[in-house]
């Protein structure tokens, strides 16, 4: 039997996991998967994410490869995996891709979405979902603060301490922040080349800082110049933060 590699499109609630990566000692999403794939295969495998992402995060469109040596196809595979993980992830695509194929490595940009419920009463269903702020937020002053991330900069300012990185500068080729269809939510979407740690949470802080009218928007576009994360607002809760997908080309 040949060599086979797998590339897989996952989602998942993060919300009883300590994040996508092994830990020792704590529960995730990677070894949920890597102890299914042992029992499915009888075989130790490594499974590669895209990247990470922190205790509590959402994917909607992790993507992860593998390799091992099986008869199996992936509908296999796929329907194996999904009958032995929990409840709270799901294997939503598998197919085989070449032996070359790197979930992290060929990752071309990544779009996460972060969602806020901004409205004086909280919710009890969906509650895990969002970030829940009472006070009205300026969604025009927002936006125009949004659109200032767009472009290659970098992006200090907005990076978590102990992020793995050599440099903290990225493409961003999209951000913006609308309603949801239920108005009392909004949703910031970001597309990047790569993310650095807390990136997502760290600006989305700053955000409402400008919605709240605590700083102006040229003071958030001299904070991420800055680079200086001091500067720049608290980390917003991770329960509002979706991973949404992935993309190769």
């Amino acid at each position: 039997m040949q060599l086979n590699n797998f590339k897989m499109t996952i989602e998942y609630d993060g919300s009883d996991f300590h994040g996508w990566q092994r830990q020792k000692g704590c529960r995730t999403v990677q070894e949920e998967i890597e102890i299914a794939l042992h029992t499915v295969t009888r075989q130790k495998i490594a499974v590669i994410g895209s990247g990470r992402t922190d205790a509590g995060v959402h994917a909607l469109g992790q993507v992860a490869s593998f390799k091992c040596v099986t008869r199996l196809g992936p509908e296999t595979i796929q329907k194996a995996l999904n009958s032995l993980l929990p409840d709270a992830i799901v294997i939503r695509d598998c197919k085989p891709v070449a032996t070359t194929f790197h979930a992290r490595y060929n990752a071309r940009c990544k779009t996460y979405r972060y969602r806020i419920l901004n409205h004086p009463l909280a919710v009890a269903v969906g509650r895990q979902y969002a970030w829940h702020l009472r006070r009205p937020l300026d969604l025009d002053a927002m936006r125009r603060a949004a659109a200032i991330l767009v472009g290659r900069h970098d992006f200090s300012a907005f990076e978590g301490t102990g992020s793995p990185r050599s440099h903290a500068v990225r493409q961003v080729f999209r951000a913006f922040i609308d309603r949801e269809e239920k108005a009392e939510f909004l949703a910031f979407d970001i597309e990047a080349d790569g993310f650095l740690r807390f990136m997502v949470r760290n600006i989305v802080g700053t955000l409402v800082l400008v919605g709240s009218g605590k700083i102006s928007v040229a003071e958030f576009e001299d904070i991420l110049l800055s680079k200086e994360r001091e500067r720049a607002g608290a980390t917003a809760p991770p329960q509002g933060l979706f991973l949404m997908c992935v993309n190769y080309e």
